[in-house]
């Protein structure tokens, strides 16, 4: 009993977690964006205007992505008995989208064409203090992601960014996934400036500006597969169906599992089918009493959405 309640402290600390990671990074990126494009539309540069359409679409990514956190909190009901857990897969999914449309295909399509025009040269100074004041805020909510990544990581025994690419919380993982390529974009964007000053090229600050919407569609097409793999049924690792199957096998009213299938209905969240032999020798009518109790405790616990228990044949073998 003292291990389910701490699952569900934990489970609640990693969706409060990640509502607070999203408000930090929608934050961040606000700010951010609306300092660069004052720089981009200054200066003239087009690794600069790559970066403030990055922002401007992890900005409009937070706020999908807080649909998200909120449409996947609603509790099951009739017309949904197994929860609104996968409407964080949709929003997110929609937010992948978005950085890529906004982000990615901006940036390049704006190097492409900067490559053949002429530029003047920007204000270098500007450029920098933005894109320093940048490195800073988006540095900031970097760690309040990673933060967050390491700790889940840990409490499942898994490497960051294994737990990074498996995870089923959809918005941590795009909010940790963007901001390293927001910390990798600005140095990409410092580099074709810096270029562009050094040799008076500005076909540099134009290769920055390509080289910042390759990165955005790199980690937009990551993303957008992931929350993909979720919606069309991603399936459990066996270390989760491990924890599982011994959160089955502590009930005192079950003997043994002879079978069990578990799929995501949201972040943290999963529906779970499991053939159990009950302890005692009841009759027919009594097991079935029993069965369905069992199922409604188990639905108690915070990663259980649903629960469907049948009777173990007897020859079946033991899990």
């Amino acid at each position: 009993m003292a291990g389910q309640k701490q699952t569900t402290r934990n489970q609640t600390t990693e969706s409060s977690g990640s509502l607070l990671t999203v408000i930090v990074a929608l934050v961040a990126n606000a700010l951010v964006a609306v300092a660069k494009s004052v720089a981009a539309t200054v200066t003239g540069s087009a690794a600069m205007l790559a970066e403030a359409a990055h922002s401007w679409a992890d900005t409009g990514n937070e706020v999908f992505l807080l649909f998200a956190e909120r449409a996947g909190r609603r509790r099951a009901d009739e017309s949904h008995p197994r929860g609104y857990g996968r409407a964080t897969y949709v929003w997110s999914l929609v937010a992948a989208f978005g950085l890529f449309a906004a982000g990615s295909v901006v940036s390049l399509w704006h190097g492409i064409t900067e490559l053949t025009g002429e530029a003047e040269a920007p204000d270098y100074v500007i450029n920098y203090v933005v894109l320093g004041v940048a490195f800073l805020f988006e540095g900031t909510s970097l760690v309040q992601a990673t933060r967050q990544v390491v700790g889940e990581a840990s409490s499942w025994g898994m490497r960051p960014l294994k737990f990074v690419d498996r995870t089923s919380d959809s918005t941590l993982r795009a909010v940790f996934m963007e901001d390293s390529a927001a910390i990798l974009g600005l140095l990409l964007a410092a580099g074709g400036i810096g270029m562009h000053q050094l040799t008076g090229d500005p076909v540099y600050d134009a290769i920055g500006s390509i080289a910042v919407g390759l990165l955005l569609g790199v980690v937009a097409i990551f993303l957008m597969r992931r929350n993909m793999d979720y919606l069309l049924g991603q399936e459990i690792s066996p270390e989760l169906e491990a924890r599982i199957l011994a959160t089955l096998k502590r009930r005192p009213e079950i003997n043994r599992v002879s079978y069990l299938h578990v799929e995501y209905v949201g972040p943290h969240r999963f529906f779970i089918v499991a053939a159990v032999d009950l302890t005692g020798d009841d009759r027919e009518t009594e097991l079935a009493i029993r069965l369905r109790a069992l199922e409604a405790e188990l639905e108690q616990e915070t990663m259980i959405e649903d629960a469907v228990l049948t009777l173990a044949v007897p020859s079946e073998p033991t899990l």
